[in-house]
């Protein structure tokens, strides 16, 4: 299986970078297009490739303050693309039965929780606790969106004064955001190219969705949106498309 690494983001620029990742996507999408391990390989292709190419662009940066135990910005407003979300879809179907042996129960962590909105102060006040955060611990930890990835900080103490509502700024990660960026666009690029769904999704609403269908991963494959109802509409899909068609150009 091919890895969409691509160029280097920093050394040949945000659009080579970009161009890139689209291109091995599409071919990814190309090749897989029917197969039923499509969302496997598209979705471990954007994983990889993150994983890569930020590492290599944070080699330079001082030590992150995240760490196991601290879920002090798991109370944000997630956005996936839908092979993020129906992979996440997939890991709670499997292991369930497993959490629910020691206490917790992820479907109805998932039903009773209600779908976070963006902060509109721009802090981490507003929103409650990511219903997949156990003690501190994101039992969903080896599928968590690129959103979760990418969204990392340098100071522990700043994060806490802004989910309190005392800081309006975090020190996070700049390079990791804009791998992540970088590569969840292209992603969507490359499946709004390929006639699938491509927008951004409420994870937390998706995730309802996608339980209640057996059957959405087939409808992917097919290009059928079932995620339509838990869309993300701040930016409109037309404006992203734009966008992406300059990036690609």
């Amino acid at each position: 299986m091919a890895i969409a690494s691509g160029t280097d983001p920093a050394s040949d620029g945000p659009a080579a970078f970009f161009r890139a990742q689209h291109a091995a996507f599409g071919a990814t999408l190309g090749a897989h297009a029917g197969s039923a391990e499509l969302v496997d390989r598209i979705w471990m292709q954007a994983f990889s490739s993150y994983e890569h190419n930020v590492t290599e662009q944070t080699k330079d940066l001082p030590p992150l303050a995240c760490h196991k135990g601290c879920g002090t910005c798991c109370r944000i407003q997630v956005a996936a693309t839908m092979p993020e979300v129906l992979m996440v879809a997939r890991y709670v179907r499997a292991m369930s039965e497993g959490f629910r042996k020691v206490g917790i129960d992820l479907p109805a962590r998932l039903a009773a929780a209600q779908a976070t909105a963006p902060a509109a102060s721009g802090t981490m006040a507003l929103g409650g606790e990511c219903p997949f955060l156990a003690e501190g611990i994101c039992v969903i930890y080896p599928v968590r969106p690129l959103a979760c990835r990418g969204h990392v900080s340098f100071d522990a103490e700043a994060c806490i004064a802004a989910l309190e509502g005392e800081a309006d700024e975090v020190p996070v990660s700049e390079s990791h955001r804009t791998v992540r960026a970088l590569v969840q666009g292209a992603l969507q690029s490359a499946l709004r190219d390929a006639g699938k769904p491509w927008a951004l999704y409420d994870l937390l609403g998706a995730l309802r969705i996608a339980l209640a269908h057996p059957d959405a991963e087939a409808a992917f494959r097919a290009g059928e949106d079932v995620l339509d109802p838990a869309i993300i509409a701040h930016v409109s899909r037309e404006e992203m498309g734009r966008t992406f068609d300059r990036l690609k150009a």
